[in-house]
Order: C-alpha cells, then sequence, then structure tokens
C-alpha cells in the first residue's frame, strides 16, 4: 500500500471503451472520456440507464475488461503499470451470484483468501462471518443457503483481502426489505471504519438516502459528479398537490396556465420551476376555478427528478 493515504480512492482520466464490431454489427462505444474522481472514504454512488456504461467501468476497475485509452488508477495504483496492487486495493461484489454450492461459507472464504495471497495467521473469516449474519451456517453447504445468505456469502468473499475499496454492484437486487437493511447497515459500518464504497443501484431513493457523492452516467458519457446535496439543488422545483372536493372531468380553465396535470379524479399535481410560481399563485386559480380543497401536500424535487432531468429517460427506465 502507498505510504501515505491517497486523496483519490478510484481516479479515471479520459477513459474511453469501444467494444469491438461483431457479429454483423458495428464496433459500439460504451464509455466516452470519462473523468471521474472518487475520494476516499467516500459512499460514492454510480447511476445510469441500462447500457449506459456502468458495468464497463466496473469492469475494467476490476481488471476483467481491458480498457481501449486513458488512464484508471484505484488506490493511488496504475491498473496496467501495477495492476497487482490496484486489484488487492478492490473488493467487487457483482449483481450475479457467484457461489460454488459444494463449499461451505468457511471454505468459500478460506480460499479466497488463498487466492488473494492472505497468510493464515492474517485471515478474518470467523469474523467477517460474523459481520454477515453466516457464522451459524458457516458448516453448511452453499447450496442450502437462502437466496440472501447467499449475497451476504458473496459481499463477504470480496471483503476477505481488507480491500480499502469496495464495489457493490446492484447489491439488493431481489432481497427483501429486511435483509435489505441489515446490508446497508453493515455497509454503513465499513464505510465509517473507513472503506471506500462505490455503489450502482436502481433503486433511486437508496442512492439518495445513503451516498455522499453521485455520479449519473449516459450513453456513455459522464453527465454528472459532485455531492450529493449539490446535485439535489439543481432541481429546487416543487411538486404541490391539490385534492379537490369533487370529481373533475378535466384540468379546470383558470389551471392550465400551469403546468399540471389531472391524476386520478380528484387530485391536481402542479409542477413549479423555481422563481416561475408561487403556491400562493396556484391556489388563487384553485378558488377560481370554483374548488373546495379537502388535502394540500408538497413535494420538494428527489434524486429521481434529477436522474430524469439530466438524462431525458422515462421514469420506467429508472437507473439499473
Amino acid at each position: 500500500m502507498p505510504k501515505t493515504l491517497p486523496t483519490y480512492a478510484v481516479e479515471a482520466v479520459g477513459l474511453h471503451k469501444t467494444y469491438a464490431a461483431a457479429g454483423g454489427r458495428p464496433e459500439k462505444p460504451a464509455l466516452i472520456d470519462v473523468d471521474l474522481k472518487i475520494p476516499r472514504g467516500a459512499f460514492f454512488g454510480l447511476l445510469g440507464p441500462n447500457g449506459a456504461g456502468k458495468s464497463t467501468f466496473i469492469n475494467i476497475l476490476a481488471g476483467l475488461v481491458v480498457k481501449s485509452a486513458g488512464e484508471v488508477r484505484v488506490w493511488d495504483y496504475d491498473i496496467v503499470a501495477d495492476m497487482r496492487r490496484a486489484r488487492r486495493a478492490i473488493g467487487v461484489v457483482p449483481q450475479e451470484l457467484n457461489i460454488d454450492p459444494f463449499f461451505t461459507p468457511r471454505e468459500a472464504l478460506e480460499t479466497q483468501a488463498g487466492l488473494y495471497g492472505v497468510p493464515k495467521a492474517a485471515r478474518r473469516t470467523d469474523a467477517i462471518l460474523e459481520a454477515v449474519h453466516l457464522m451459524d451456517r458457516a458448516e453448511d453447504y452453499s447450496r442450502r443457503l437462502s437466496g440472501g445468505m447467499r449475497r451476504r456469502l458473496q459481499m463477504a468473499k470480496a471483503m476477505v483481502h481488507r480491500p480499502p475499496v469496495l464495489v457493490l454492484d446492484e447489491p439488493t437486487a431481489g432481497v427483501d426489505v429486511e435483509l435489505r437493511r441489515q446490508l446497508w447497515e453493515f455497509i454503513r459500518g465499513l464505510n465509517r471504519d473507513g472503506t471506500t464504497i462505490l455503489l450502482t443501484t436502481h433503486y433511486l431513493e437508496e442512492a439518495q438516502e445513503l451516498c455522499d457523492h453521485i455520479a449519473i452516467i449516459d450513453r456513455g458519457r459522464l453527465i454528472a459528479s459532485e455531492p450529493t446535496e449539490s446535485l439535489l439543488r439543481r432541481i429546487e422545483a416543487k411538486t404541490l398537490i391539490v385534492t379537490a372536493e369533487r370529481d373533475l372531468g378535466a384540468v379546470p380553465e383558470p389551471c392550465r396556465r400551469f403546468n399540471v396535470e389531472l391524476r386520478g379524479r380528484r387530485r391536481l399535481v402542479f409542477r413549479l420551476p423555481p422563481g416561475e410560481a408561487r403556491i400562493e399563485d396556484v391556489l388563487s386559480a384553485v378558488h377560481a376555478a370554483g374548488l373546495t380543497i379537502v388535502d394540500l401536500t408538497t413535494e420538494e424535487a428527489d434524486l429521481e427528478d434529477i436522474f430524469l432531468h439530466l438524462t431525458g429517460r422515462g421514469r420506467e427506465a429508472g437507473a439499473a
């Protein structure tokens, strides 16, 4: 490890990846001049629609995909010139489960530690099994574990060599609410202890709650990278939801000068860009339409609004 701790846990400069033409299809640029710096100790979210380039970026960090151009460093080690140290500095938890069904959790961790050259005296197998709540199943074959247990085991395997950078690719996809809570409690603890977390997730509310810094990638290009609070301030629009006392067949005429839609039979949803309309103006229009208000709520812009605004994608695209 470097004598001094690096400023950035991961740094990419001018990163470019183009997949060669195959099967009669033209070559495909997956990453285009990506400049990305992930501060040491950050809980960093990498978001983007399907096919945006997230998996390519992660696979380049892990050494599974060869970059076409640019420079990438993990924990200040160049992933090409200092490949071994760079790979020892990172642990990757892929979205797809990759568990040997005939190994017990203990055997899986011991084998993984051996592959990384961790001396037996320095291994933390029991501590890791305790941390991921698998100690009581340590001697069971992995094929007998539930899906949630297998996902925790996969996370444990990525930690055997004490990597300062942990990459989580959709770690809670398909898991129940309780397991998701347990996983995030554990990962938050790792981050508090100094581990840099790089997360991809299609649960935008999850990223907003957990990540202190977020980058958004779309069509291979990095379109945003900044602290989460700063990113959320990009759109300060409010959503005002007015519930009327009676059914409405359409948006009343006095309200149509606003960005408004009728949701259901009685709810008018107004989207108010900053500086363009005041709530009192909306309420005046509602009263001018002869409506009695039975409920009124406001919502601030969230990460989903930012994501859709920056990518121009439909709500169904998510961030997968």
